[in-house]
């Protein structure tokens, strides 16, 4: 059985993006890189919604990484062997392989996803991510706490709930990233 592990590069006032919707305060520098490349290779299949995706599908094309550093070309292989799944109700086709469409996020077929998979799943998004967490279905959270506060935008977790967590892991990363790592315990 798979994990859902919910993931995202953070600012340390708790958004993925900025009021302007910008998130280039967190682009990676090559170790952050080499540690999302580590995780990413144990996920199986990412959830995520339309913008994700449509964030991400950048990963599956060569154009624009043939002058990028070898941590980086080696993300797109990782992204691109994942399966994929993307709910949308407004996206018509998908741009890439391995990719289906959900019209909706059915709470029991993911649940029957991670009882079906051999590997960990991750979910990407706030929105989606908030899905997950409100039907219980997150096991772990991964963030990577950047050193910038962006005084607003999109919230990185859902408002509205509490959940506890315990700390599986942490580390410090030499540009002033901090990862945490932490197992949803309960909700209430």
């Amino acid at each position: 059985m798979g994990k859902l592990i919910y993931a995202a590069n953070t600012s340390l006032d708790g958004y993925l993006e900025d009021e302007t919707g910008s998130f280039d305060w967190s682009v990676p520098d090559d170790d952050v890189h080499a540690f999302w490349n580590e995780h990413e290779r144990r996920i199986g299949t990412s959830l995520y919604g339309r913008r994700m995706y449509e964030t991400m599908r950048v990963w599956e094309s060569d154009d624009w990484l043939t002058t990028e550093p070898a941590v980086v070309r080696e993300y797109a292989v990782i992204w691109r062997d994942a399966d994929k799944v993307v709910y949308s109700t407004t996206l018509d086709k998908v741009s890439t392989p391995r990719t289906r469409i959900e019209r909706r996020f059915d709470p029991e077929a993911v649940r029957q996803l991670k009882e079906a998979s051999d590997s960990d799943l991750s979910v990407g998004g706030a929105d989606l991510g908030a899905e997950a967490f409100r039907h219980g279905l997150v096991d772990e959270c991964v963030l990577l706490l950047c050193p910038v506060l962006v005084g607003g935008g999109k919230p990185a977790l859902p408002r509205g709930g509490r959940l506890d967590l315990e700390l599986l892991d942490h580390r410090r990363f030499r540009n002033g990233v901090i990862y945490v790592r932490y197992a949803v315990r309960s909700a209430t």
